[in-house]
Formats: structure tokens, C-alpha cells, sequence
């Protein structure tokens, strides 16, 4: 069964993020073909990125990062839940991705975006950005709006017919994810 964690991508006090991966989580355990964890970066303590040698090389000598590492590992696909700052996605998550390589590689990842504009420009972000970890990002995403979808701009409040959006996408994480397994299992001579 495929392992797919839903990464809180936001550490900011206040953040919506958990309320939002907790409500993904809750729909994606309504299924039977693949495992779901939540997974929050801000467990990590990830400093500003502080590794000397780049994540490709794989030569970890941070203990947060080589825990996060480890983490990262377990899983098939990923579904990052990312909140919208200044046009972009938060800083914590963009430095929690580039803290590792290898761990990414040859794994699928959607997006549950927030903001004023549906965290669309933040996921648009992120889409370049786990291209170059080597994560394959599926088209399906999920839009929350802070003027639709939260009471007064604070209180989670999603509508029903989002639901189905959150099963689409998941949809296409988990068949991504299972194909992709093949190039992630060592082959044997």
C-alpha cells in the first residue's frame, strides 16, 4: 500500500495550514488504497537551510535534517498543504524542500493551496520548485478562498462541493505515486 503524507506547510503562529491538513486528512481516510499521515514541518525545527555540502550529494550532517530525511523516506507521494504570503508559498516549506534531494525523487505531490486567490500563485511556485527535487506534480489541485472558504477570514469553513476536488487530486497522487514505485525499488542483477 502506498504511503502518502500531507505536509503542513506553514510554521507561522495562527497558520491555517494544520486546521486544512487535518481536513484532507479526514477525507483522504475515507479510502482504502493508500495509507495517510500528517506530517508537520514545524516538528522539524528545520533551521534556515545549514547544511555545507547541497542536498543532491546526500551527505547529511545535521541531526534535524538526517530526521527529516528519515521521514521523507517513508513515503510514496506527498500532498502539500501551503498557505499563500506575499504571492508565494511560506519560506518554511520552501526550505523543508530544499533540505533534502534523493528523499523527493521519483515521488508524486499535490497541492492544497489557500489564500486570497486560492494559494494559486504559491502552488504555481512549488510546481517549479519540486520539479527540480525530481517530484512528479500532478495537474489536479485543491483552491481554498480566505473569503469563501474561512469565516471571517479565520474559522475553516469548506463547503461540501470540495470534497470531490480533494478526491481528484488524490486520485492522481496515488496513481502517480504507484507508478512511479518502479523507479524508486533497487533493481537486483
Amino acid at each position: 500500500m502506498l504511503k502518502v503524507a500531507i505536509i503542513i506547510g506553514s510554521t507561522r503562529p495562527g497558520r491555517k495550514a494544520e486546521v486544512v491538513a487535518r481536513w484532507v486528512y479526514d477525507i483522504a481516510s475515507k479510502r482504502n488504497d493508500a495509507a495517510f499521515e500528517i506530517v508537520d514541518i514545524k516538528d522539524f525545527n528545520l533551521p534556515l537551510l545549514d547544511e555545507p555540502v547541497p542536498a543532491a550529494m546526500g551527505q547529511y550532517s545535521q541531526p534535524h535534517t538526517k530526521a527529516w530525511a528519515a521521514k521523507i523516506e517513508q513515503f510514496d507521494a506527498f500532498v502539500f498543504v501551503t498557505p499563500e504570503y506575499n504571492h508565494g508559498p511560506s519560506a518554511a516549506l520552501k526550505n523543508a524542500i530544499d533540505f533534502l534531494h534523493r528523499e523527493w525523487n521519483n515521488k508524486a505531490v499535490g497541492f492544497v493551496g489557500y489564500g486570497g486567490n486560492g494559494g494559486a500563485r504559491s502552488v504555481e511556485i512549488l510546481r517549479q520548485v519540486v520539479s527540480n527535487v525530481e517530484l512528479a506534480d500532478v495537474r489536479a489541485q485543491v483552491g481554498l478562498s480566505l473569503f469563501t472558504d474561512f469565516e471571517n477570514f479565520t474559522t475553516f469553513k469548506p463547503g461540501p462541493h470540495l470534497e470531490p476536488t480533494v478526491t481528484g487530486m488524490l486520485d492522481q497522487v496515488i496513481a502517480w505515486g504507484g507508478a512511479l514505485k518502479p523507479l524508486r525499488t533497487p533493481k537486483s542483477d
